[in-house]
């Protein structure tokens, strides 16, 4: 009988102890910032609002994972500052059509800069090279064309902002 209650102490212990955590609770950031600004990204390019688009996906992203509370504006009140800015975008044709020539699938990437500040500068977490691609079929029927790039970009932009706040939350 003591062999077994001491096996199972041991299990327990041993569970206990394993080293796993919840996804979104090995938070690496200083526990003083319960604040955190994200004005909005930066575009360098000339893809009409797509930094609007990431800007808004990250806020989204620490808003329902995080217990942070969110300001749009780099002020007083904020603890740390989110900057981003988008380097770059391109849409580039995968596959075609090989009676007609054109274009089936279309690959869309887009590069970013981000960098989290402390409200003394101090670089918390930053990352000058973010890749993130998106591939879309382009629509062949003409009575029910439609642009099938934005909606590819909301889904690379819900993509990076997943990835963005694990990658600050875990220390990555």
């Amino acid at each position: 009988m003591k062999v077994r209650a001491a096996a199972w102490i041991l299990f327990l212990l041993a569970s206990a102890a394993c080293g796993y955590h919840t996804a979104g609770h090995a938070v690496q950031l200083p526990e003083n910032v319960k604040t955190i600004a994200v004005p909005a990204f930066v575009n360098e390019t000339s893809n009409y609002g797509i930094e609007q688009m990431l800007t808004s996906s990250v806020v989204r992203e620490f808003t329902t994972r995080t217990h942070y509370h969110i300001l749009n504006n780099i002020g007083d009140d904020a603890d740390a500052t989110l900057r981003g800015t988008v380097i770059s975008t391109s849409s580039t044709p995968l596959t075609y059509n090989s009676s007609t020539g054109q274009a089936v699938t279309v690959l869309v990437v887009v590069s970013m800069r981000v960098s989290l500040n402390d409200r003394h500068g101090k670089v918390l977490y930053q990352n000058p090279s973010y890749l993130f691609r998106e591939q879309y079929e382009v629509s062949q029927d003409l009575a029910s064309f439609f642009e099938e790039d934005s909606p590819a970009f909301r889904r690379l932009s819900q993509d990076f902002a997943r990835t963005l706040v694990s990658n600050i939350l875990e220390g990555f």
